[in-house]
């Protein structure tokens, strides 16, 4: 039994530090579009492309991630998405020495494939690390850590390559170049470490379930193909207001590079902090049990968010202020998911659409405050999703829905095409209009049967 324990601990310690890696790995490259821009010289429109080549991933490279999945099991298709993600890690020291765009692209795909791999073995294979009755304990463990890594990530930007840097003089563009690989070489010997350490590990062996009959089809079900798309507006929204932050408060506000990136930390941290929310929100414990953990969540929201801006407390007490106004909205969801989703939703539209037509210090917190909202709705539209399904089409659904992860390739680039054309502020009403989507489906399309 010891052996066993220790088994565990090490285990969760070492997949905990998977969670972290790709969700590190995807906000980091999101916010690198804004240096990206300077370094090249290029519109929004293509800087977004950067978000586009990691999304691009998810319909190109999962089915195949689930077919080696098969082929050499869980542990090792991990292991597999870590070299590829070291691999394309280090991709950006040429892209960043040249320095040259389209490696960049090369370098963000490969990276992603990595990160695809990883995110389609590692939540089943942390459920095995122990009992079912602790398995969704141990997943919340790990989206906590994940939460938190997409909060330092574009802090981490701000002080690596960014700090010092105005641009105006053209040659912070080449030195902010040279910044890049950095992070870059970091992240790649970290997975590489992870990765060896994970094969001296003995974990639990899962054998993939083998189809024992004629595969199900989910295209008949209106409320699965609804949540789909539901998911495919959500990372596109996500991912386009957060890849927008930092060029909108230089441009549209007047903050520097340095300062907006760490704000747009803040917009990543409230989707950790509504995350923690969630875990406990959700659960059937007694309203007395849940409110014993809203002060902890609050002093985290407190201490991320001084952190992040050099300790700037008058900062740190906005968010958490932030953070409570989002449990109190997050009260009248009562613990249901399409409720819950359905204000959540709402709250985000009107908050994309006031960035658009205000300025200044209400446009500022009004973009960065959406990461609250934003921290639900992934696992409450795929659980509305595949409500009502049974085991044999799951597996199909989730498919379907992960394919249109999609929406994270395509939102951006649109919205910066329409800051490239009619100004910052406008583009935001393209993630108002997925937020509202997302209402609708929280209230109305996810009732929707045959």
């Amino acid at each position: 039994m010891d052996n066993k324990n220790n088994n565990m601990v090490v285990g969760m310690s070492v997949f905990g530090s998977i969670f972290f890696i790709f969700g590190f790995a995807t906000t980091f490259i999101i916010t690198l579009s804004a240096p990206v821009k300077e370094i090249f010289g290029l519109s929004e429109t293509a800087a977004q492309l950067l978000t586009s080549a990691f999304f691009i991933t998810y319909p190109i490279m999962s089915i195949p991630a689930g077919k080696l999945i098969d082929r050499i099991g869980y542990k090792y298709t991990v292991i597999a998405g870590l070299f590829f993600m070291a691999l394309g890690s280090f991709i950006f020291i040429p892209a960043a020495k040249l320095p040259s765009f389209p490696i960049f692209l090369i370098g963000t795909f490969v990276l992603a494939t990595g990160v695809v791999m990883l995110q389609v073995a590692a939540n089943p294979y942390v459920t095995a690390l122990g009992p079912d009755s602790s398995a969704s304990s141990r997943l919340n463990l790990t989206q906590a850590l994940n939460s938190v890594a997409t909060m330092i990530a574009p802090w981490l930007i701000s002080v690596a390559i960014f700090k010092g840097l105005t641009f105006v003089d053209p040659a912070d563009n080449l030195e902010a170049a040279s910044r890049v690989p950095l992070p870059f070489i970091v992240m790649g010997v970290f997975v590489i470490i992870v990765a060896i350490a994970l094969m001296s590990i003995k974990l639990p062996v899962i054998k993939s379930e083998k189809s024992t009959g004629e595969k199900k089809s989910v295209w008949k079900y209106p409320h699965v193909v609804l949540g789909a798309i539901g998911i495919f507006v959500y990372v596109g929204a996500e991912a386009g207001n957060a890849g927008l932050i930092v060029n909108y408060l230089k441009n549209s506000i007047g903050i520097y590079t340095e300062m907006a990136s760490t704000y747009a930390a803040i917009y990543w941290g409230g989707a950790m902090v509504g995350r923690f929310f969630g875990s406990f929100m959700f659960t059937d414990q007694k309203m007395s049990k849940k409110l014993t953990f809203v002060l902890p969540v609050l002093l985290l929201a407190f201490i991320s968010g001084s952190f992040v801006t050099d300790w700037n407390w008058a900062i740190g007490a906005t968010f958490a202020g932030a953070a409570l106004v989002n449990f109190f909205i997050m009260l009248v969801g009562r613990g249901k998911a399409a409720r819950t989703l359905a204000i959540f939703a709402l709250a985000a539209a009107a908050l994309d659409l006031t960035t658009t037509f205000t300025g200044g210090n209400i446009g500022l917190w009004t973009i960065i405050s959406i990461g609250l909202f934003n921290s639900i709705m992934f696992p409450n539209i795929f659980s509305l999703a595949v409500r009502d399904l049974d085991k044999a089409e799951l597996s199909s659904a989730s498919g379907l829905i992960n394919a249109l992860i999609l929406g994270g390739a395509i939102i951006p680039p649109l919205m910066g095409s329409i800051a490239d054309g009619a100004g910052y502020t406008w583009a935001f009403i393209v993630p108002a209009l997925c937020y509202l989507y997302i209402f609708w489906y929280a209230v109305k399309g996810n009732t929707i049967r045959r």
